[in-house]
């Protein structure tokens, strides 16, 4: 932990680099710090996971859009990072507007285009009620402190 899942639909595959979206969000993740200025988030246990939707309806199927003079092509990511529990809600706060921004910097160019329209959520949960955690790793001692 912490992991960084991201659902977005299928149409995004050709418009934007989900890969790149991806190595940004997990390279932001490791600039977040804690009020001591620690990093919140291991390096060696940030992932970033991200899985088209080849099925998927978003609000009216375009119908707005199109009368928009846009394509109707409506596209939406849904980025949801979890995290432990015992971070305090400004650490919290400041690791999802640290996502949100780099989220929307990373798909500028598809809210500046007046035909697309795409839709964009950011979502943090913590695992307070876990009740099993295993973890094997040989990542972590790449990043251990020398």
């Amino acid at each position: 932990m912490p992991h960084v899942v991201i659902f977005y639909t299928g149409n995004l595959e050709a418009q934007t680099d989900i890969g790149g979206l991806c190595r940004s969000i997990a390279d932001t993740m490791l600039t977040v710090r804690t009020e001591d200025g620690s990093q919140v988030f291991p390096t060696g246990g940030t992932r970033v996971y991200a899985y088209p939707a080849p099925h998927y309806a978003v609000s009216d199927g375009g119908a707005a859009g199109r009368a928009a003079g846009g394509d109707g092509d409506y596209g939406f990511i849904y980025v949801n990072l979890r995290m432990g529990a015992g971070r305090s809600e400004a650490v919290k706060k400041a690791a999802g507007d640290a996502i949100t921004a780099s989220a929307k910097a990373h798909l500028a160019p598809l809210f500046a285009h007046t035909q697309k329209h795409l839709g964009l959520t950011v979502q943090v949960d913590e695992a307070p009620g876990q009740v099993y955690d295993a973890k094997h790793s040989t990542l972590h001692s790449l990043f251990a402190k020398r």
